[in-house]
């Protein structure tokens, strides 16, 4: 069976409802618009759904150079898409230190009305350069404020498996990835060094290490069970870790979007 590209989903703002769309352009850092924005603590320490769960249940959407957000109990909120806010921030991610941009007073009230913390909305400015892990990076990548790379990729069969060993299954949104691959083997992404999509290509970086959001019910902003955790615990350890999904560098950008649809092909694997 041949490979395709079965979705594509953006996720505006770290942790927060993702969206999916048809088609998207790959950039440096990752698809355009992806985790461009992020929210901070008081001390400037990214937040996510493994503190805050109902983040899941921040819907996003882009208009014009607007961006949206819409959550229970909450007006609905627009932000430039490339604020021009003067004021700038140190924000730490993970061991990452880089500078954004505070959006604006209305949005950080907003959060923090939202999520009951004192909390800030920031946003990536192009000129921030924040570096992937320099171990597995090609030519000096750099991603946005996702957790350490620029793109998540899942094969739709390794997600059917997991749903047949369970008693209950789950929706791929448990993993945020931003591409699905249909036609493959199951897991079969685990040994991909490099792949094309249409026209771009993607180097491998490592499996993806599970924390807890997969347990997250992303339609109910809580976790109500230990799944997928626990099936996948009984056969996708790797040295004491959980993995699902795959981390991808891009080699090529800002040339023909990425379509849903579009042929997949393996350049090299295991």
């Amino acid at each position: 069976m041949e490979l395709s590209l079965e979705s594509i989903t953006i996720y505006p703002i770290k942790s927060c409802a993702g969206i999916a769309v048809q088609e998207a352009r790959m950039e440096e850092r990752g698809l355009r618009y992806d985790r461009r924005f992020m929210m901070i603590d008081e001390s400037g320490t990214f937040i996510s759904q493994r503190k805050y769960p109902r983040m899941a249940l921040i819907a996003t959407g882009i208009e014009g150079e607007e961006l949206w957000l819409n959550a229970p109990g909450m007006p609905l909120l627009s932000v430039p898409l490339q604020p021009r806010s003067s004021s700038r921030v140190l924000v730490g991610v993970w061991k990452s230190l880089c500078l954004a941009l505070a959006v604006s007073k209305e949005a950080d009230e907003w959060i923090s009305q939202y999520l009951g913390a004192r909390l800030r909305l920031v946003y990536m400015p192009d000129e921030t350069r924040r570096s992937v892990n320099p171990e597995y990076s090609i030519n000096k990548n750099i991603v946005s404020f996702a957790d350490g790379y620029p793109c998540l990729l899942v094969g739709a069969a390794s997600l059917a498996d997991l749903n047949r060993r369970m008693e209950a299954p789950v929706p791929m949104n448990r993993f945020r990835p931003n591409l699905v691959v249909a036609g493959s083997q199951p897991f079969a992404e685990d040994g991909w060094k490099q792949v094309r999509i249409g026209a771009l290509s993607l180097h491998t970086t490592r499996c993806c290490v599970r924390c807890m959001i997969p347990m997250i019910d992303q339609e109910k902003g809580a976790i109500t069970s230990k799944e997928p955790l626990r099936t996948l615990s009984r056969f996708r350890m790797k040295e004491r870790q959980i993995t699902f999904g795959l981390y991808m560098l891009p080699l090529t950008y800002e040339q023909e979007p990425l379509r849903v649809g579009d042929a997949v092909q393996v350049i090299e694997g295991d």
